[in-house]
């Protein structure tokens, strides 16, 4: 970064901030070292407000994959991207198709639990959630007996096994949320309260499908899950988006759903059993599966299925040494779209989530577009279908335009802060590679600290685009502004980040705010842009801290370089 370097473009910014309702945001940085000006953060808080406007109106209608919101967010961005000078990142191409299928299962499903002393129909949206990864347009599931399966893990190398010793072929399982560790808050089991991948939904539907189960039911616990229920109503209605498989997913389970707590303890109760006994029992690694009684599920849904094509956009800055060495900044373009079912607002706009990131990524080509050429090629790629399981950086792992031995590293941007600077970043999966000592070295110069996340019970390594990235042996870092204030407090910034979980996140309420400090964001930015331009120039490739999962894959793949 140069202190001077944007001081010919003060009336621009004028005219920007003018233009986004926004006063220049002139608080300096506690360390008059830092680099920055000023009015480098103003310029890019600038930026941010100027995109994230445009890409979160109504207009662009929740920029959902494979639809008319998504034709205006790409075309959006090959505009800016190119005005920057930024070139096509697919040789001459700014798209990658993705090919996906769109399937939307109709809110008139009903999910009955019938056995002797217990029969209850659960309703879609209030009680429970059901649809099918299967991309047919009818499913149903007839009589199948419950089995409850604590966390659902088949883990060897922690000797765990839900699954010993039951065969729970074309039956229902019931599995709870999270893993064992968070459970029993024992760092000794599995992570302690840092969910593994066991923890996460799409394991337990993946897990459950390798059992040859025809059905599986996860209850919902806001705590365990780190969201409340209306998100997964919310997430889970509506088109659902995934890759195209050749098998139609015919391998998936029939049916994937969700029980709301108050569902699933009446089940229980009505099996005879105590939902609350049986969850502590789950979280010790000598449980066995239940059979909940004599009760049976059944439903039956119906689909409309849509095949189509959805596009990441990759833009590239060549590098002038080492062209096919390559850093990679990430950040999802699509959100959610719109419900017609939901009265009043039925707009998913996803402002912070993930207008912010993408709105970024433009931001970072315009100052590594005004720095000299890096001797590494610098790629910026805005994936779809991040809300339908990271399937936009999925697709791009599968089938890269640069090759994954030579990729040096990927940053990702997910959901920027909108509350203003903070002393802190938060490191999403801390102690996993090496890129966390390059955001160290970026964070000193802000006179800002490291931190750990602060709920890794949630499980943020696993729900983002960079993740995709890691499983396939690149060094992937996911950083965030903390919660430490700079003008308020720990506790204020604390209570700010939970009340958008609570409030805003996944619903149509994350609408951008034209009062929203980003100033923290456009810091947290030059932060990745020092990381990245330092990686630029640089003939070393970090690599994953020893012990940790994915080195193995990076390693090996050295020798192809």
């Amino acid at each position: 970064m140069r202190n001077l370097k944007f001081s010919g473009l003060l009336a621009i910014v004028a005219t920007v901030l003018a233009a986004c309702g926004a006063e220049p945001h002139m608080e300096a940085l506690d360390n008059p070292q830092s680099g920055l000006s000023t009015l480098d953060t103003t310029e890019v808080e600038a930026i941010l407000h100027q995109h994230i406007a445009v890409l979160a109106s109504d207009e662009y209608e929740g920029r959902a994959p494979a639809t008319p919101g998504e034709e205006k967010t790409i075309s959006y961005l090959q505009r800016e991207f190119s005005a920057l000078g930024i070139q096509p990142g697919n040789g001459d191409s700014y798209f990658q198709s993705v090919s996906v299928t769109e399937t939307t299962t109709a809110s008139d499903a009903v999910l009955m639990l019938e056995g002797s002393d217990y029969q209850v129909a659960l309703s879609y949206g209030d009680q429970m959630m059901v649809s099918s990864q299967q991309q047919i347009p009818a499913i149903s599931v007839l009589d199948s007996e419950l089995i409850f399966v604590g966390y659902g893990v088949v883990a060897p190398e922690r000797s765990w096994n839900d699954y010993a010793g039951i065969d729970v072929t074309d039956k229902t399982v019931v599995i709870l949320v999270n893993d064992p560790g968070y459970a029993t808050q024992d760092p000794n089991i599995f992570n302690g309260n840092a969910m593994t991948y066991y923890g996460r939904w799409t394991y337990k539907y993946e897990e459950a499908a390798r059992q040859g189960a025809a059905a599986a039911l996860i209850v919902h616990e806001t705590g365990p899950a780190g969201y409340g229920w209306e998100v997964v109503s919310s997430s889970w209605s509506g088109p659902q988006i995934g890759l195209q498989a050749a098998n139609l997913n015919l391998d998936k389970v029939d049916i994937e759903g969700w029980l709301t707590l108050d569902s699933a303890q009446a089940l229980f109760a009505g099996a005879g059993l105590s939902y609350q006994q049986l969850k502590a029992a789950a979280a010790d690694p000598g449980f066995s599966a239940v059979a909940m009684s004599d009760i049976t599920a059944s439903v039956s849904i119906s689909n409309s299925v849509r095949v189509s094509q959805s596009q990441n956009l990759i833009a590239m800055i060549p590098g002038s040494q080492r062209p096919e060495e390559t850093i990679i900044y990430t950040g999802h373009w699509d959100h959610l779209g719109v419900n017609l079912e939901l009265p009043g607002d039925n707009i998913y706009n996803g402002a912070a989530d993930n207008a912010t990131g993408t709105a970024a990524l433009l931001a970072l080509a315009k100052l590594h577009a005004a720095e000299p050429a890096p001797a590494r090629s610098i790629v910026f790629l805005a994936v779809t279908a991040e809300e339908s399981g990271l399937l936009g950086s999925r697709w791009y792992s599968e089938n890269p335009v640069f090759p994954l031995e030579k990729t040096v590293a990927n940053i990702n941007m997910d959901n920027l802060n909108t509350f203003g600077p903070m002393r802190d970043i938060v490191v999403v999966g801390d102690g996993s590679s090496e890129m966390e000592n390059y955001l160290k070295e970026a964070a000193d110069k802000q006179n800002r600290y490291l931190t750990a996340e602060p709920n890794p019970e949630r499980g943020y390594y696993y729900r983002s685009d960079h993740f995709n990235f890691a499983k396939v042996g690149v060094p992937a870092l996911y950083a965030a502004s903390g919660e430490d204030s700079r003008e308020h407090g720990r506790e204020w910034g604390a209570e700010q980040a939970q009340e958008y979980t609570d409030n805003r996140y996944h619903a149509p309420s994350d609408e951008y705010d034209p009062d929203w400090d980003l100033s923290g964001a456009a810091q947290d930015i030059f932060i990745y842009f020092d990381i990245a331009n330092k990686l630029s120039q640089e003939t070393t490739f970090p690599n994953w801290f020893e012990g940790n999962e994915f080195k193995a894959i990076r390693d090996a793949s050295a020798s192809a370089r």
